[in-house]
């Protein structure tokens, strides 16, 4: 059994917190009142300044350098308990566990997993066989994270047979793969399974395996019967809110992808982070607090080893996705090309479901929506509106109900189309 990676990069979260908290005291020393290092420049704000003079009263009352003394007790208080959560994830006994379904096709390191084969009803003469396809960045496990928490599991019981692109990881070839390579790999999986059902199949794309799925249905909508797209970005400049950082930095990552091969899984992580610099550092705070025996503390574990087990990104799709998608937007200007032809919703005509979670940070809504406006998305497009994060529309408390059910309601409604 590996030891645990993350959280990745571990020492980008230790550094954040250090620095910040480790911060408080050199800003304390440059507002003390009648401190030789004040000046205008480092003045703090209004309501601060305002009460600096009582913090000084109870400071001489105390006595000299006793809020001081304080100040460095917390800062070590909150670096030890960052610590000792991190060593309690790292060190706990629960793994997923879940069995995975056998694969009915491969293409190099790329699977299919038979969904159909968890549940007797996914058997069923006519059930409506669907392509998932999840991102090439964070792995597919989200999807079927236990038992109780499994899209996958939950579609098959209600009649409907997934087949799941399980991308691996880029092998000496496929590192030199771009948009196009994936979506014509995607092309010959879904061939596979259309002659398979002997009909033709619903496409599901989560995340950027929506946005690839898009490029699949325009290049092939005679074999994809309806296409359902749950969180999948289109529109990179709808909202650049916190992808400021994304932005900057996305040619000179590009340049070391051209260099290595490919965008390895600590920088893909590094660009995670700087959606919430202190998100690591509230969770596992949080995560220590729980009970470790418990359902919360597992389902945080299987969670964590998930975002932190993904793949590296193929240099030319890293190359693409920080520089024509996030850099030019290429996809929502209508010049992304697949195969030197441009993908278009509007052209697309098959039935569309375009799930926005509204609490998404990872892709922002305005920019999943772009694919459900009328007369630049999809032409046959239903829209829903999730209360939901990016994650929390799959394994959430509240996913069932409001992701889960709608969408394989939907799945089953398509109209049933032979190829």
């Amino acid at each position: 059994m590996q030891p645990r990676m993350g959280p990745r990069p571990l020492p980008l979260h230790l550094g954040t917190a250090l620095m910040t908290w480790a911060s408080s005291e050199s800003v304390w020393k440059l507002w003390k009142v009648a401190s030789p290092n004040s000046n205008r420049s480092s003045a703090p704000p209004e309501a601060i300044a305002a009460l600096l003079p009582e913090i000084a009263t109870l400071e001489a009352r105390a006595g000299a350098g006793k809020f001081d003394a304080a100040l460095q007790r917390e800062i070590a208080r909150r670096m030890a308990r960052l610590a000792d959560g991190v060593l309690a994830y790292r060190r706990h006994a629960v793994r997923r566990a879940l069995d995975n379904p056998p694969a009915v096709w491969s293409e190099s390191n790329t699977r299919l997993l038979d969904y159909g084969m968890t549940h007797r009803a996914a058997r069923t003469r006519g059930a409506r066989a669907v392509l998932v396809v999840p991102s090439l960045i964070n792995r597919w496990e989200v999807l079927d994270l236990t038992a109780e928490k499994s899209l996958l599991r939950a579609m098959a019981a209600r009649g409907v047979r997934p087949y799941l692109v399980d991308w691996g990881t880029p092998d000496a070839t496929e590192r030199g793969f771009d948009t196009t390579a994936y979506v014509t790999r995607l092309e010959r999986a879904l061939a596979f399974i259309t002659q398979r059902a002997r009909r033709s199949a619903a496409v599901m794309g989560y995340c950027m395996g929506g946005t690839l799925s898009v490029a699949l249905a325009a290049r092939q909508p005679r074999r994809v019967a309806g296409l359902a797209l749950l969180a999948a970005p289109w529109d990179f400049h709808a909202d650049r809110t916190g992808h400021a950082f994304l932005a900057a930095t996305g040619p000179l990552l590009a340049r070391v992808a051209d260099q290595l091969g490919e965008l390895p899984v600590d920088v893909l992580q590094t660009l995670f982070w700087s959606l919430d610099p202190w998100l690591a550092i509230k969770k596992f705070g949080r995560f220590l607090g729980m009970d470790q025996q418990g359902d919360s503390a597992r389902e945080f574990v299987l969670l964590e080893d998930w975002l932190n087990d993904g793949a590296p990104l193929a240099g030319p799709t890293a190359r693409e996705c920080l520089v024509d998608w996030y850099g030019d937007n290429l996809p929502g200007t209508g010049r992304w090309l697949i195969a030197g032809k441009p993908v278009v919703p509007s052209k697309i005509n098959v039935p569309s479901l375009v799930m926005i979670p509204s609490g998404d940070r990872i892709v922002p809504p305005l920019s999943a929506a772009a694919l459900a406006e009328p007369g630049r998305g999809l032409k046959r497009v239903q829209r829903l509106d999730l209360p939901l994060g990016h994650i929390g529309m799959v394994v959430s408390g509240r996913a069932r109900d409001l992701c889960w059910t709608p969408l394989v309601d939907w799945l089953s409604a398509i109209p049933a189309k032979r190829s």
